[in-house]
C-alpha cells in the first residue's frame, strides 16, 4: 500500500509537475519561512542583550530597523524558494529571478527607510533648543524628500530589472512633474513657505507670536499650515505662506518690555509741583526691583490737562511681571500725588452764559440755582 502511495504522488502530476515536487516545494517554503523568522529573532535577542549592557545608540538602531522586517516579504520570499524547488521551464526560472530581486529590493527599501528616519530622528532631537522636541517643518520635509528619493530608486531598479525601458519612464516623469507643479502651485507655495520657516525660524513650537489681529503659542509647523493655540483656547489653522506675508512679532524672544505711558494733571498744578512730579515719578519706578527708569517729562498742554510722558523698562519678559509692575507703579503714584497736592486730570469745559430770559433767570433763581451775570461791555462811542 505504501509502495503504492509513492507511485501515486510520484506520477501524479499538476500543472506538469509531480505531487510529490509540490510536496517537496511546500517543505521548502516552511522551512525557509522559519528558519528566516527564528534567524531574525535570534539576532535580536543578541542585539537587545548587547544594547543593555553597553547602551550602544547603533545597537538600538539595528533592533529597529530589523523590527521593520515585513513578514509578507518572507514570505513571499519563502515561495520563491519553494518554487525553485520545483521542475520549472527555463521561461520561468528567468521570471523567478526577477521576483527575487523585487522582494529583496522591497525589503531593502523598508530597512533603508527606518534606518534614515531613526538617523535623521536622532540628528534633529541633538540639534534641538528645545528639550521636549515634537517635530519641526525641516525635519519633516527633511525625511520626506529622503524617503521620496530612496523609494524613487528601488522602483526604479525594480522597472529596471523587469525589463522597463526607464529613460524614457524618467523622461514621461520629468514632463509630468512640471504638469502636476503647475497644477498645485498654491500647495507648493505653502510648502516652500515652510522651508523658509524651517531654515529662517522666525519661530518655534512653543513660541507665542502675534501676526496681524492673531496671537497665540505655535503647537505645530507643518507641510501646508501652522497651528496656533490662542489666548481663548481655540486652535488656529494659518497657511505656512500667509503667515511669511505677513509681520510676526514672536515674544517668546523678548528679553525686556520698553513701556511708554502717559497721565495727566489739572491745569490747577503749580511749575513746583510739576518739577515734584516727575522727581517722584522717577522715585517710584527706581524703588521697582524688576524696572529700570528711563526717563519722565512735562509732555505739554493738552486741551483741559497738563500731560506727562514716562518710559521704563521691564527686566523680565513676562507680561504678568509686566502688569505687576506697572500696576505698583500706578498705586504709588496715587499716594505721592495725593501728598504734594496735584490731581489727576479728566476731560471737563467750563460754559460762561452770556445772558438768559428773564423768565429763566426768574424759575432757576426759585429753584436755588444761583446764575451768573457777565458784566455789560460798555459801547464804544
Amino acid at each position: 500500500m505504501d509502495l503504492g502511495f509513492l507511485a501515486v504522488i510520484t506520477e501524479t502530476e499538476f500543472l506538469g509537475i509531480t505531487l510529490a515536487n509540490w510536496f517537496l516545494a511546500l517543505c521548502a517554503t516552511t522551512l525557509s519561512f522559519t528558519i528566516a523568522r527564528a534567524g531574525i529573532g535570534f539576532i535580536m535577542r543578541n542585539l537587545k542583550a548587547r544594547s543593555g549592557k553597553r547602551g550602544s545608540h547603533v545597537s538600538q538602531i539595528a533592533i529597529d530597523v530589523l523590527s521593520s522586517t515585513s513578514n509578507t516579504l518572507l514570505l513571499l520570499g519563502s515561495i520563491l524558494v519553494g518554487i525553485g524547488v520545483l521542475d520549472l521551464p527555463e521561461r520561468w526560472a528567468s521570471r523567478v529571478s526577477s521576483l527575487w530581486f523585487v522582494v529583496v529590493a522591497l525589503q531593502v527599501g523598508l530597512w533603508a527607510s527606518r534606518a534614515i528616519a531613526l538617523a535623521m530622528l536622532r540628528y534633529f532631537k541633538r540639534h534641538s533648543h528645545s528639550e521636549n522636541y515634537s517635530g519641526s517643518a525641516l525635519a519633516t520635509l527633511s525625511l520626506w524628500g529622503a524617503k521620496v528619493l530612496l523609494w524613487a530608486v528601488v522602483i526604479l531598479a525594480m522597472l529596471s530589472n523587469l525589463g522597463v525601458n526607464i529613460t524614457a519612464f524618467v523622461a514621461s516623469l520629468g514632463v509630468g512633474g512640471i504638469a502636476i507643479a503647475l497644477a498645485v502651485q498654491n500647495i507648493l507655495g505653502d510648502v516652500f513657505a515652510s522651508l523658509s520657516i524651517a531654515v529662517d525660524k522666525p519661530f518655534e513650537v512653543g513660541d507665542f507670536i502675534v501676526v496681524g489681529s492673531l496671537a497665540g503659542t505655535v503647537e505645530h509647523v507643518g507641510l501646508k499650515t501652522t497651528r496656533i493655540r490662542s489666548l481663548g483656547g481655540e486652535q488656529i489653522v494659518m497657511a505656512n505662506a500667509e503667515m511669511i506675508g505677513s509681520t510676526i512679532q514672536n515674544y517668546k524672544r523678548l528679553q525686556e518690555r520698553r513701556i511708554v505711558f502717559k497721565f495727566s494733571l489739572t491745569h490747577g498744578s503749580t511749575p513746583e509741583q510739576v518739577k515734584q512730579v516727575t522727581q517722584q515719578v522717577e522715585r517710584i519706578i527706581r524703588e521697582q526691583k524688576l524696572a529700570r527708569f528711563d526717563r519722565s517729562h512735562f509732555l505739554g498742554f493738552g486741551e483741559y490737562s497738563l500731560d506727562f510722558e514716562t518710559v521704563y523698562i521691564v527686566l523680565d519678559p513676562s507680561y504678568n511681571v509686566y502688569m505687576d509692575v506697572q500696576q505698583a507703579i500706578n498705586i504709588a503714584m496715587m499716594e505721592a500725588f495725593a501728598k504734594i497736592g496735584v490731581k489727576f486730570a479728566f476731560p471737563a469745559r467750563t460754559l460762561y452764559v452770556e445772558s438768559l430770559p428773564t423768565a429763566l433767570q426768574k424759575s432757576l433763581a426759585g429753584e436755588g440755582v444761583t446764575v451768573p451775570v457777565k458784566a455789560p461791555v460798555p459801547e464804544r462811542a
